[in-house]
């Protein structure tokens, strides 16, 4: 009577396991096997609660989300395609930011990848007070590749990538290593050749988690569990320990895979399929975008004009350029235009108006806050813009304010403006000359060209002019 009821456990497990997978497709278990994860995890309990949740309250907002971003959508596919990272991670970027090139979280991710500012420095993304480039399109998706690279390269497996940019290297060496050992005595028992070093190695995680012992050592204990005969897998990484606070992977990670699975799987579903929306399945690898280098100083409403279109949809496509500005400290800078547009572009890019500028005159009773707010821009992007170590004005000052005016008679070209201004630096202890170059929004190159610099190597006392 006991083996005959294990059997109808049996059969009823794999039926219910049948149902579960009938619904979904091979493309479906494309999706998985892309994130080097195992087509079994298809009827996860948990992965088919995300599932379904995405898929029953939000099919209306992806369908727009998706339609919004068919401009610049295949050129983050053709990033991933041309860096060999799977196409599942499109989808990445979707679960990051809902494809919303501005997006902000509450921690100040930004961005269409929702890089943080340290992050966005260490992958070559500049945020000054011309540009935040983890709002450009082209240069944060480059940025988020690179990224996911190391972090698979330090894995060995993409869907382990997509969790660690989630919640941090640290955390997933971290969970790796826990899992390892709570495997390891689980095959072989608590007493194993191992033993002492597990014992040692469970206060040491117990030290890191406390903050009282630093990330080398976690690592080291990494170094050594990964060696074992034990590989956790995704079932092993996201479940949830009874009785243990602190899971191997946080809920919200756990949760984040299973969204980017989810997200990837929904775009087989008949509401995509159907002739309504089958256009979203044949968004394809041709860009729509074009990439052209303008030159420092010019103003995207003059750009605009330039290539006929209307101001506010180039903006859309430069969200990174701060103030409609191109930055003035570079020759040339890149934006992105509609493809649709490159030709004209190339027809009138030398014949584009230069930036007017408003000369503002001190008079009493000015600040540069109230001045600020006269012309709609930031009391910092004046001072920067005009080189100004303090906030202190003198009566009769005068002021060079960029960007759009509502007086003619306060205009003037950009070439009847003196822009270039010296300072001469003395080098401090500790300084580099990239630390220089970040401090006055130029870069090493121009620093080493106006100084006649051969190397990058500078001495405590040493003049460096800057321009």
């Amino acid at each position: 009577m006991y083996k005959i009821f294990l059997v109808l456990i049996f059969l009823i497990v794999n039926v219910q396991a049948a149902l579960i997978g009938s619904n979904f497709s091979q493309r479906d278990i494309q999706v998985l096997k892309e994130l080097d994860i195992h087509p079994s995890y298809i009827t996860d309990y948990n992965l088919h609660r995300t599932y379904n949740r995405i898929l029953n309250g939000t099919q209306k907002r992806y369908v727009r989300k998706f339609n919004e971003a068919s401009l610049f959508v295949p050129k983050l596919k053709e990033i991933l395609n041309e860096q060999d990272i799977p196409a599942t991670f499109l989808y990445m970027a979707m679960a990051e930011s809902n494809f919303t090139i501005d997006a902000r979280s509450y921690v100040r991710a930004t961005g269409l990848w929702q890089f943080m500012s340290g992050t966005a420095r260490r992958y070559g993304l500049k945020n000054n007070v011309y540009v935040d480039e983890r709002m450009d399109l082209v240069k944060s998706t480059y940025a988020a590749t690179r990224y996911l690279k190391h972090l698979h390269k330090k894995f060995g497996k993409w869907y382990l990538a997509a969790i660690a940019y989630n919640c941090g290297e640290g955390r997933v060496v971290e969970a790796i290593t826990r899992s390892s050992i709570d495997m390891y005595e689980k095959k072989y028992g608590k007493k194993n050749k191992f033993s002492k070093d597990i014992k040692k190695y469970r206060h040491a995680i117990r030290m890191y988690q406390q903050k009282r012992v630093k990330y080398r050592e976690l690592y080291k204990i990494y170094k050594q569990v990964t060696k074992w005969d034990v590989e956790p897998d995704i079932y092993q990484m996201l479940v949830v320990q009874k009785k243990i606070k602190r899971q191997y992977i946080p809920n919200e990670s756990r949760e984040y895979i299973r969204k980017i699975i989810s997200l990837a799987m929904m775009n087989n579903q008949s509401f995509i399929t159907d002739n309504d929306n089958s256009h979203l399945r044949n968004i394809g690898l041709t860009s729509n975008i074009a990439t052209v280098n303008v030159k420092g100083g010019l103003h995207l409403q003059n750009i605009a004009k330039a290539i006929g279109m209307k101001s506010r949809d180039l903006k859309k496509l430069n969200k990174h350029i701060k103030r409609d500005i191109i930055p003035t400290y570079t020759k040339e800078y890149p934006i992105h235009i509609p493809y649709s547009r490159l030709s004209r572009f190339n027809q009138n890019k030398n014949s584009i108006k230069p930036t007017v500028y408003a000369i503002h005159t001190v008079k009493q009773g000015d600040n540069l806050i109230s001045i600020g707010k006269k012309y709609g821009i930031s009391y910092k992007f004046i001072m920067k813009f005009n080189g100004l170590k303090t906030n202190r004005l003198a009566l009769k000052q005068r002021l060079v304010i960029p960007g759009k005016l509502a007086k003619n008679s306060d205009r003037i070209a950009l070439k009847k403006v003196k822009k270039v201004r010296k300072a001469n630096y003395k080098v401090r202890r500790g300084d580099t000359l990239l630390g220089i170059a970040k401090r006055y929004s130029t870069d090493v190159k121009k620093l080493m060209a106006d100084n006649n610099l051969k190397t990058s190597l500078i001495r405590q006392g040493d003049r460096i002019v800057i321009k």
